[in-house]
C-alpha cells in the first residue's frame, strides 16, 4: 500500500520519537542509576523488573523502527509504557520527589503512550487479522 508523504513523515516522526525516549531510558536502567533502582525498588521489581522492562523497551524500540514490524513494536511498546504509567499512577505518584523528577518521567511516558498509540492506528493494516482483502 502506497503512503502520502504526510502519512510518512508523521509516522517516522512518532516513531523516532518514541524510540528515542524508550532508548534514553536504557542507559540509567542498565547501568542501575539511583532513578530507576529507586522507581523497581519502591514497585518489588528490583533487579528484575528493571532489567527486564529495559530488555522490552530496546525490543519495542527496534520493532517500531523497522518498517515492517512497525505495529508490533507500537503494541510492545504500549504494554511497557501503559505498565509505566499505571505504576505511576497507583504506586509511584506523578513525580517522584526521592528523584526530584517533578513529573518529567510520568510526562514522557505519557509522549511515548500517545505516539505509540497513534503508530498503531496509522500502522494498523499492517497486522495479519486487520488486512484488507
Amino acid at each position: 500500500m502506497e503512503h502520502s508523504r504526510v502519512f510518512v513523515i508523521v509516522s517516522w516522526a512518532l516513531r523516532i520519537i518514541a524510540a528515542v525516549i524508550l532508548l534514553q531510558t536504557l542507559f540509567f536502567k542498565f547501568t542501575g542509576a539511583k532513578e530507576s533502582v529507586y522507581i523497581f525498588s519502591t514497585l518489588g521489581l528490583e533487579p528484575w523488573g528493571r532489567i527486564g522492562s529495559g530488555v522490552v523497551e530496546l525490543i519495542a524500540s527496534i520493532l517500531i523502527l523497522w518498517p515492517a514490524t512497525v505495529p508490533y513494536g507500537a503494541i510492545l511498546s504500549l504494554g511497557v509504557i501503559g505498565g509505566a504509567i499505571v505504576s505511576h499512577l497507583t504506586k509511584l505518584g506523578i513525580t517522584l520527589p526521592a528523584v526530584d523528577d517533578h513529573g518529567e518521567l510520568f510526562g514522557l511516558a505519557v509522549v511515548v503512550f500517545v505516539c505509540s498509540f497513534v503508530v498503531l492506528i496509522m500502522h494498523r493494516y499492517q497486522l495479519p487479522f486487520l488486512r484488507k482483502p
